[in-house]
């Protein structure tokens, strides 16, 4: 046995680097790999980071999970290729070069050129490769990133054009739908919501032909979407009243439960409006929603109800538009619906829809004949600016535009009140920008279509913790909607559509060969600005011409179980008789998006599953509770702890602690000094001791010390060797019981 040092002078963390330069000097991993390749495969999926930003405490805890896992099935008889991948595409990227090159609208990447923009892009993806790598080996982690895959790569980049070609196939693809939706997935734009304070609007739009001259109230915190206004909508289950306020003389309607927002308390009677209705008919009320009784009587003293009536009733009103910009829909337009979304917890229960801006305000426009799809018009460009459509604000921003918007309203006399209202607002989860709805055109996959189906390969599925499965992760799929897979962008892989300029004839394509073969060029990248020139003549005669989106980048990482390994065009057996895969693990927050991508492309095209286990970890947030954040200097650097304590000292904390059941984790250092002082010290101090005994009695005369082999441990009549056996043979059914179930927080 070799001398063991004092416990102040033994270091965990060198031991690790120690241990570390061995497996190099051996080459481990790889001599592992070499050594099981014969064996069965166990299918491990790594999800792709993006490289553009250093590994934090989330990376190294999925990372540690995956490490665990793949090791004990490869100590269990299987061969594991355990490939590094890189995210590549899409706005992370695009925004970093936005702000390293001063962009600021669309304009400006087509003026420096598309080639320029995306080999600008191209040039930062691998950034922080080395780092990354230096950091993920440190902690004992075994991953190829040598022979790693980029989605950004021909390869990847192939495969990804053949699941959209089956897609296509299996007529799971509506071509250039538009429809509601933000530039970013809906998965996307619920990952970064913050409270924040807009203004709040209360306007009129006046009943044609009331005889009380009756305006109808609306309220909205985006006085940007006013101008485009083309409906008003209501509950048709809600009561309304027609009031006039005996202050002004006005005659307002809204909904009986929303009444107390019309009451402003300090307006000042004017006596001869005031007693106009003197013994006129009494109309009770209900008390207004969320007010005390003195608040209702206070809203009572400021108005006389006039009429009281069904929102149904009010459907068909024709009212007088705010502006005039949308004047040639008159005829369809600036009515009353109805539709249940109408809430009374704020506002009037009375909602301006401005389609292109609202995906209720769309649905219910389109239901209601106000527009159809094909007369839409989104009076917003795409860089956030008025068109040229709204004359008094053309080429302004929309959020700066709000002050002059409201200003307006209140010139034209139709301002009942305006403020500040604090609510919560999606931001984008990678520039921290607010986002804005607005319509798009759009290329979407009929995820409603396979709702059964997914339900149905989401029960095939093994989820550790098994309720993010059964709750979180099924509701989603049960309120699952179609996905709008193109963006509108430069840096990503492009979409194979090649489509005549009549748009009657359509050419999909699964393969570069196919690209080659059609166009009689040759191809070596599939980027936008290598690709782009390419057309297509058919026999009709007529030149196809790409369309100009790319894919979301979730799309690709969706691909990556086929993309990763080239399929169909390589690897053919290794997937047909290994998917779906074995195992994936990643955060909560991939319940919607990498595992719902990965499931929903899956079930499109071999109707399976992706995965068959799947751990699931919670969030590690700063010891405050807080996200952690780079600005705000609230954790420790992961190496920086690495060095202090040992990367075996933070895996443990991490897989022993609540985060592996799903739960959020308040990372502390102090934590990881905790896993030292009560685990790892007290370990080695016994293993110290029985080491120093050992070289005790060889200096005393006896035989060194030789620990006996399994077969002599077995047969021993000793009763201590007997329970010593006994309990590691329990541990060892304990373990790999555990394990099989991949139940990380109990095996450790």
């Amino acid at each position: 046995m070799e001398e063991v040092c004092e416990g102040k002078d033994f270091a965990f963390p060198k031991q690790e680097e120690n241990i570390l330069d061995f497996w190099s000097q051996i080459d481990a991993f790889h001599t592992q790999l070499a050594l099981t390749e014969n064996k069965p495969e166990y299918i491990f999926y790594d999800g792709p980071p993006f490289a553009t930003g250093l590994p934090h405490y989330g990376h190294i805890l999925a990372g540690t999970i995956k490490d665990i896992v793949t090791r004990y099935h490869t100590m269990t008889g299987h061969h594991v290729t355990r490939r590094f991948g890189w995210d590549c595409h899409g706005l992370p990227v695009e925004n970093e070069i936005d702000k390293k090159l001063g962009i600021k609208k669309r304009e400006d990447v087509l003026k420096m050129g598309i080639g320029t923009y995306n080999e600008e892009c191209r040039s930062i993806v691998t950034r922080y490769v080395e780092e990354w790598e230096t950091i993920i080996t440190r902690t004992g982690r075994w991953i190829d990133f040598k022979n790693d895959y980029k989605t950004m790569d021909l390869k990847f980049m192939e495969s990804v054009w053949w699941v959209f070609a089956q897609l296509y196939a299996k007529n799971l693809v509506m071509p250039y739908s538009t429809g509601c939706k933000t530039p970013l997935s809906n998965f996307e734009a619920g990952q970064n919501y913050k409270d924040v304070s807009d203004p709040e609007v209360y306007m009129t739009f006046p009943v044609v032909g009331d005889p009380h001259g009756a305006s109808f109230v609306a309220w909205t915190t985006t006085p940007w979407t006013l101008p485009s206004n083309l409906a008003l909508c209501v509950n048709a289950n809600f009561t309304y009243l027609k009031v006039r306020n005996k202050y002004s003389g006005k005659v307002y309607v809204v909904a009986e439960s929303r009444l107390s927002v019309l009451h402003n308390p300090k307006e000042k009677p004017k006596e001869a409006v005031a007693n106009s209705s003197a013994g006129g008919p009494k109309i009770t009320i209900a008390k207004s929603k969320g007010s005390s009784g003195g608040k209702t009587e206070n809203v009572l003293d400021s108005f006389e109800v006039l009429e009281k009536f069904s929102g149904a009733s009010l459907v068909g009103k024709k009212y007088e538009p705010l502006f005039d910009y949308f004047a040639e829909l008159s005829d369809t337009a600036f009515r009353v619906v109805s539709d249940n979304y109408v809430t009374d917890d704020s506002g009037t229960g009375i909602v301006h829809c401005a389609p292109a801006f609202g995906e209720d305000d769309f649905r219910v426009c389109i239901d209601n004949q106000i527009l159809s799809k094909d007369n839409l018009t989104v009076a917003v460009d795409d860089d956030g600016c008025f068109t040229e459509k709204i004359t008094d604000f053309s080429g302004c921003y929309i959020k700066h535009a709000d002050k002059d918007i409201i200003e307006a309203v209140k010139a034209k006399g139709r301002l009942v009140k305006s403020g500040a209202f604090t609510h919560s607002y999606p931001y984008c989860w990678r520039s921290d920008t607010p986002l804005i709805y607005r319509a798009v055109p759009s290329w979407f996959v009929r995820v409603e279509l396979l709702k059964e189906q997914l339900l149905e390969n989401n029960k095939q599925t093994y989820w550790v913790p098994d309720f993010v499965k059964d709750k979180r992760f099924h509701n989603w799929l049960e309120n699952a909607r179609d996905w709008a897979i193109s963006r509108s962008r430069f840096w990503g892989t492009p979409l194979p559509i090649w489509i005549s300029e009549d748009e009657k004839e359509i050419v999909v394509i699964d393969s570069v060969a196919k690209l080659e073969k059609l166009s009689g060029e040759k191809v070596s990248d599939l980027h936008r600005h290598n690709i782009d020139h390419i057309t297509i003549q058919t026999e009709s005669g007529r030149v196809l011409r790409r369309v100009d989106d790319v894919f979301d980048c979730w799309f690709e990482s969706g691909s990556m179980p086929y993309a990763y390994i080239h399929y169909p065009f390589e690897n053919v057996e290794l997937f047909e008789k290994n998917f779906p895969g074995h195992f994936v693990a990643e955060g909560l927050d991939q319940t919607r998006g990498w595992f719902y991508t990965l499931m929903v492309l899956s079930t499109a095209l071999f109707g399976k599953p992706a995965f068959r286990n799947l751990i699931c970890n919670g969030l590690v947030l700063a010891e405050d509770g807080k996200k952690m954040s780079k600005s705000l200097k609230n954790y420790p650097s992961p190496m920086e702890v690495i060095n202090d304590y040992g990367a075996d000292a933070l895996r443990l904390y991490l897989i022993n602690s609540p985060v592996v059941r799903a739960e959020p984790l308040r990372f502390k250092k102090e934590g990881v000094y905790g896993v030292v002082r009560d685990v790892f010290l007290p370990w080695y101090n016994a293993y110290r001791f029985l080491v120093q005994n050992a070289k005790r009695l060889e200096v005393e005369g006896l035989a060194p010390f030789v620990p006996f082999d399994q077969a002599t441990l077995q047969n021993s009549s000793n009763v201590l060797d007997q329970w010593i056996n006994s309990a590691t043979q329990s541990l060892v059914h304990f373990v790999r019981q555990e394990m099989d179930g991949y139940r990380l927080y109990t095996a450790t």
